[in-house]
């Protein structure tokens, strides 16, 4: 097949640019600090509770609990999505719709406040689910648009405009939340004229949020218009497309009993992968709880993460070098091993200097394991297999690692009244994992098996 036009691959490449704003801003930093400060109000003991339907949750724990549903709803609905992604049945339909619901989540968060904390969740939880699953019609479209030779190419430019995109958005909310004066003359302008009483002492992080769902959906549109429907034929439904996507787990999973290397690779990938993705989701939530509680030191905070934003490209170009040299294996040993330090080393961090420290490490390892981690699954596939259903298989065992990880850490919270004590289970987490990996390390060696730079 021949790459598409340049018009093509750059509106492909846009919703990288339209959607990590919300990856950004509503789950990485501005969302978790504002939820944190708000739900913390009146909770002088250093509990942090918060009333959700009656019940009484720590504040960061509730998060924890809603992106856990989430994500169990992704890792179920993952293989039907996959299916319907397959089959190419009409999936830019259900990609403006998840996006759009996504979108217009983050837009209602603007509505957030204090007084409505089931309204914040409910919405909080839609965008996420909105954010994952239109990443598998949006990935889906990858092969559709380029040859082979190209697609390594025309995910790195998504992933470049979608880092540039994010973090641009990330700093017009920045200067918004820094300078509230001008967000309350609008607003009291609003006020005189529909005569609804404004929360002027929030504006900030929630303008970011509508910011974010106007972001999203309007560049999304730049997407829409120009990736190719399919034909009328194509969208044909096919037979038992709704079982077919488990269908093909149940064929991969069957494989992967033959397959000794592997098979150990995606263990030791689902329980280190616990620990790497809840540390991404909750950063922001610990940072706020533990180390900048104080509202003037809020900015350093969105600063600090959009930091390891930074370092993790450097990380991930300097792990990607490394493994030319010593083996994917070798680097996944050591990226594991400093995931363990930054666990016992997170245990024990008070000041904002050792959190800067501690953050720059985290980067240092967040982007690179992820993307070697990938690699490393794709290098290890047999060359006659459908890579589609493997990778598949390889993303419901991700969203599966999230969902035990993030919930345990919640729950450990609330269990024991420390973020802390959440913080060692993630590093048994990893310590599990580096031994899974030295244990797939073993097998790799003695099947004579060569990884291919």
């Amino acid at each position: 097949m021949q790459t598409a036009s340049k018009k093509v691959i750059n509106g492909w490449a846009m919703y990288d640019w339209a959607n990590s704003a919300y990856n950004l801003v509503i789950t990485s930093t501005i969302f978790p600090a504002y939820f944190v400060a708000i739900t913390s109000a009146g909770n002088g003991n250093g509990e942090h509770k918060v009333s959700f339907f009656g019940r009484e949750f720590v504040n960061t724990a509730l998060m924890d609990y809603a992106l856990s549903v989430v994500f169990l709803l992704v890792a179920f609905s993952s293989p039907i999505l996959s299916s319907i992604a397959d089959y190419r049945r009409n999936k830019k339909v259900y990609l403006r719709w998840f996006s759009l619901i996504g979108a217009t989540a983050s837009f209602c968060l603007v509505f957030f406040t204090k007084g409505r904390i089931e309204v914040g969740i409910i919405l909080f939880a839609l965008a996420a689910f909105g954010y994952w699953a239109s990443l598998v019609f949006y990935n889906s479209y990858l092969p559709d648009i380029a040859a082979p030779e190209d697609q390594d190419r025309v995910s790195a430019k998504g992933f470049a405009l979608g880092y540039v995109g994010s973090v641009l958005l990330q700093i017009i909310c920045f200067v918004l939340i820094l300078n509230p004066d001008f967000l309350e003359k609008i607003f009291r302008g609003i006020e005189n004229i529909t005569g609804i009483p404004q929360e002027y002492d929030t504006l900030g992080p929630r303008v970011s949020f509508l910011l974010v769902g106007l972001w999203w959906f309007g560049f999304a549109q730049l997407t829409l218009r120009v990736l190719p429907l399919s034909s009328k034929q194509e969208r044909k439904s096919k037979k038992h497309v709704l079982v077919n996507g488990f269908h093909e787990l149940q064929l991969v999973w069957k494989q992967l009993k033959q397959m000794a290397v592997l098979k150990r690779f995606l263990f030791a990938f689902f329980l280190y992968n616990m620990g790497v993705q809840t540390v991404m989701l909750v950063a922001a939530g610990f940072g706020k709880k533990e180390i900048f509680p104080n509202p003037e030191d809020e900015p350093k905070l969105l600063i600090t993460i959009i930091l390891i934003q930074l370092v993790a490209i450097i990380g991930a170009i300097g792990l990607s070098s490394l493994s030319k040299k010593i083996g994917n294996m070798w680097v996944l040993i050591i990226a594991v091993t400093i995931w363990i330090g930054v666990c016992i080393a997170g245990y024990y961090v008070q000041t904002q200097t050792q959190f800067y420290i501690l953050a720059c490490c985290v980067g240092l390892v967040m982007g690179g394991i992820q993307s070697m981690s990938r690699s490393t699954y794709s290098k290890l596939l047999p060359p006659t297999q459908d890579t589609t259903s493997f990778f598949s298989f390889y993303d419901v065992t991700e969203k599966i690692a999230i969902v035990i990880g993030i919930f345990t850490f919640g729950y450990l919270e609330e269990l024991t009244g420390s973020m802390r004590n959440s913080i060692i289970a993630l590093g048994v987490f990893f310590l599990m994992g580096l031994i899974a990996l030295f244990y797939t390390k073993k097998a790799y060696d003695s099947s004579h098996a060569t990884v291919h730079h």
